[in-house]
């Protein structure tokens, strides 16, 4: 698999990348072994998870496997920090809370480091400063390589990255974001994009299925065995179940027959050479799943098929991303 340097930084990364989601919960350790042992056979190393993805269950699943599956220098391990399980705090961007997060991640992992650490998202109770020195102690004491954000908005990623790179004394050079970025969900192309662009802060995209409405799955009904069949992630993809994304979805599924290849492979091998992104996190239910997402390598898409697709989910974006005069 082609890798990419995360960011303006020499870690490359498999340009697709194994979440983790759902381990620990909905996928059990015998599939996780093959997701796992798939994924490195076929050449990818990035494997993203965080401290609440299953209660911890998917760090300490993770860990488990490192020690016979797969040997830990072969994998890119990516965590992040900064989520809580309180109704009056959803964030904790606070530099205890973070160590300590960091802390009971490594020991789930079963490893003395990660290669990327994230903060989860913006936590508009905590200083940004403190926030990012916590990144800063993280990659000097050794336990992450590289750090990185995820969920922060424009204004947001853009403060944060000017300041690592303008703050006196040794920072940590923002590595790369994690947000949702898919032929649905092109919400980051208004300012988080730009920033990361300008900044040299790699992004890796979740959710580049569409939370699998992009596959075609749900274009006949719910399949009971799918995401939007459980109880507790039909929420989740719910909204893009509306009109809308049904107008896209088709017009995968017609750029894919005209192909000839699947609707998964089209919308991946969009999102995956977009400007900006370096790798998409798959978050694939089964090793076979999974193989149809890394079969993906071969595609490149038709500029025309680009533009298309660009033009039949494009995202209203007016002043002032666009100068007034030509409004």
């Amino acid at each position: 698999m082609e890798q990419r340097h995360l960011g303006r930084t020499g870690l490359r990364v498999s340009r697709i990348g194994l979440g983790t989601l759902t381990w620990g919960r909905d996928t059990d350790e015998h599939d996780a072994a093959d997701l796992l042992k798939t994924f490195w056979e076929a050449g990818g190393n990035l494997v993203d998870t965080a401290d609440v993805y299953g209660d911890g269950e998917a760090e300490y699943l993770l860990g488990r496997l490192l020690e016979g599956l797969v040997p830990r220098r072969d994998l890119v391990i990516s965590t992040k920090a900064g989520s809580v399980r309180d109704p009056d705090r959803r964030f904790d961007g606070s530099r205890g809370h973070l160590i300590s997060a960091l802390d009971a991640s490594l020991a789930r992992l079963g490893t003395d480091y990660v290669d990327v650490w994230h903060v989860h998202a913006y936590d508009p109770d905590t200083p940004l400063d403190e926030t990012l020195q916590a990144l800063d102690l993280a990659v000097s004491s050794g336990r992450a390589r590289y750090a990185g954000v995820s969920n922060f908005c424009g204004w947001q990623l853009a403060k944060a990255a000017t300041w690592q790179l303008a703050a006196p004394g040794i920072r940590t050079r923002l590595a790369s974001t994690q947000m949702e970025y898919s032929l649905l969900q092109r919400g980051i192309e208004r300012e988080v994009l730009p920033a990361a662009l300008d900044l040299g802060v790699g992004l890796l995209p979740s959710s580049p299925l569409g939370r699998g409405v992009l596959t075609g799955k749900y274009r006949g009904g719910t399949p009971a065995d799918s995401r939007g069949g459980s109880e507790h992630l039909a929420p989740f993809v719910a909204p893009y179940l509306d009109d809308t994304a049904s107008g896209v979805v088709e017009a995968v599924t017609t750029a894919a027959d005209g192909l000839a290849v699947s609707a998964l492979q089209v919308a991946l091998a969009w999102v995956r050479d977009r400007p900006g992104v370096v790798a998409p996190i798959v978050g694939a239910r089964n090793a076979q799943q999974l193989t149809a997402a890394l079969s993906v390598e071969t595609l490149s898409l038709p500029d025309e098929i680009c533009r298309a697709l660009d033009d039949v989910s494009a995202p209203v974006h007016h002043y002032p991303d666009h100068d007034w005069s030509t409004l």
